[in-house]
């Protein structure tokens, strides 16, 4: 009985090397299509993060703006009615 076992083992053994063997075999075109990938980029493009950060500081500018703006305008409005409710002297 132990030698079947031992014969399994071997049997395993191999069965895990060739299935080794073959799992690199058909990963090595598209190792080789990402490295070419990897190598064409000269200057990456920011990242999807760093992407995210500039468009909320651009969103950020841009809400600052019409909030100023808008308070500006209250501000006007506000003096425009405290002027008609004063009574002329």
């Amino acid at each position: 009985m132990n030698k079947h076992f031992e014969d399994t083992k071997y049997y395993v053994k191999r069965a895990g090397e060739t299935a080794k063997k073959g799992i690199s075999e058909e990963l090595e075109p598209l190792q080789e299509r990402i490295q070419n990938l990897r190598d064409e980029e000269e200057e990456p493009e920011p990242g999807r993060v760093e992407k995210l950060r500039e468009d909320i500081k651009e969103l950020q500018g841009r809400a600052e703006g019409e909030a100023k703006e808008a308070l500006g305008e209250a501000r006007e409005r506000l003096d425009k009615v405290r002027n008609r409710e004063q009574p002329a002297e």
